[in-house]
């Protein structure tokens, strides 16, 4: 069996071990006008999850799965989900919004459980109550699934206007919303010079989508006749995943379209004159999106439930074999926020919060909850016509002093001769994972 055989079937099987349906007979309920949103009625497990990303999706649905008997609540500020996994695709028109765009109303009808269109602002840790904008929600079980916020500290030691002037002006796109929209605006319009992307440090969402993003765009730029150059300046020394399909792409394919420029950490922005500068080089651009570090998001660091780690200034503070918030007994944390070396992407949020469900379920039935690893499942698209695809699988071990490694790594970088891009796999990989979490 050829090694790209081997990853299709390690994909297959990742998918064919996650459940298509609850079955119960259970539908959300209607939400109270009062201060309680949830009663606290203690016939049920109620199990509580903040967050709608791809983690918390997975979460609520499969508490149900392994634990008919529970309430389970999803709460979520936004009202509808778009997926941050294949918008590179949509900023370049490869697929439409409707693609990427689901209802959590939906999610929760078919699943059985309840959505709660709200924001978490605090938790009363001795009642078990989380407080959110339309009231509060007792719980038995607290789950925070709340994805990462961006971390712009290293780059405007706190001036919050270029911190604004970044923000709105060059937005990083990799949290879904109006950014993506500016983004692909950007791109659309964009009539030559350099284009500047950037990768941070540390554990950024998600790992391979800013080289992606720079094939997809440096494409775009190709089939349009447009003279431009997309500049990666990326603060590490080396490409940290697929490197060599990314590297063998940027000199094959886009050899006059991308300048790669490794340990390129900008030091000042100036923004009037379109101008960054590192130690050792000062880059005039045109447009740019400027990715700055990610940290876990502040709702996580009011509540004191943060820590600084080897790959981020803020991440959440919790055991990492149970997911459990140090101190508390009952709230944890999975998903982006949390502190841990995973890839910090949608397939590997889903199926840790596929694991994390489990292990809530087996402590409700009063069984011993036991760590899985999660599963990171990637697939990026270099170039459009033909498309062209790379793609990995990894899952993760603990070594005996509590460090991660990788295990059952699988990568396919031949993008030349493994029809991963002919066969269109990214696209059906999504396909089986929206429908996962929303059919």
């Amino acid at each position: 069996m050829q090694r790209r055989d081997l990853l299709k079937v390690a994909s297959l099987a990742f998918l064919s071990t996650i459940s298509y349906g609850a079955a119960t007979s259970a539908m959300p309920s209607k939400h109270s006008k009062n201060s309680t949103l949830v009663n606290n009625k203690k016939s049920k497990p109620k199990v509580v999850v903040v967050g709608g990303g791809w983690a918390g999706l997975a979460l609520a649905k499969h508490i149900k799965v392994f634990s008919e008997e529970s309430d389970v609540i999803l709460v979520e500020k936004r009202d509808h989900f778009v997926s941050c996994p294949m918008s590179n695709e949509w900023l370049v028109g490869l697929v439409d919004l409707e693609f990427l765009t689901h209802s959590y109303i939906d999610a929760a009808k078919n699943n059985h459980y309840t959505f709660v269109n709200a924001t978490a602002i605090d938790v009363d840790r001795e009642k078990n109550v989380l407080m959110t904008t339309e009231g509060e929600i007792a719980y038995d079980h607290l789950v925070f699934a709340v994805g990462i916020e961006y971390d712009y500290f290293n780059w405007t030691k706190e001036d919050k206007a270029l911190e604004q002037r970044l923000r709105s002006e060059y937005p990083a796109a990799f949290v879904p919303g109006s950014e993506h929209i500016t983004l692909k605006e950007k791109i659309k319009n964009f009539k030559g010079g350099n284009f500047i992307l950037t990768v941070p440090k540390g554990n950024y969402r998600c790992l391979a989508a800013p080289y992606e993003r720079a094939c997809l765009i440096a494409d775009y730029f190709k089939h349009q006749g447009i003279d431009g150059k997309v500049i990666i300046m990326d603060e590490s020394n080396h490409i940290r995943i697929k490197d060599k399909g990314f590297s063998s792409a940027f000199e094959e394919l886009y050899k006059d379209k991308i300048v790669y420029m490794p340990s390129a950490e900008i030091l000042e922005f100036d923004l009037d004159k379109k101008i960054v500068k590192t130690d050792f080089d000062e880059i005039a651009f045109e447009d740019a999106s400027f990715y700055p570090n990610v940290k876990a998001p502040a709702i996580l660091e009011k509540l004191q439930m943060t820590r600084t780690t080897p790959f981020n200034r803020v991440e959440a503070d919790i055991d990492q074999y149970t997911y459990k918030v140090k101190g508390t007994n009952n709230i944890y944390v999975c998903g982006d926020a949390r502190p841990m070396g995973f890839s910090k992407s949608g397939n590997t949020a889903f199926s840790e919060g596929v694991n994390l469900a489990q292990m809530i379920a087996d402590e409700i039935h009063g069984k011993k909850p036991v760590w899985k690893s999660p599963v990171t499942t990637c697939f990026s698209l270099l170039s459009t016509k033909p498309e062209r695809e790379i793609s990995l699988f990894t899952e993760y071990i603990y070594t005996k002093k509590g460090g991660m490694d990788f295990k059952n790594n699988i990568t396919d970088e031949a993008w030349k001769t493994n029809g991963l891009g002919e066969a269109k796999v990214a696209y059906s990989w999504a396909e089986s994972m929206y429908k996962n979490m929303f059919a």
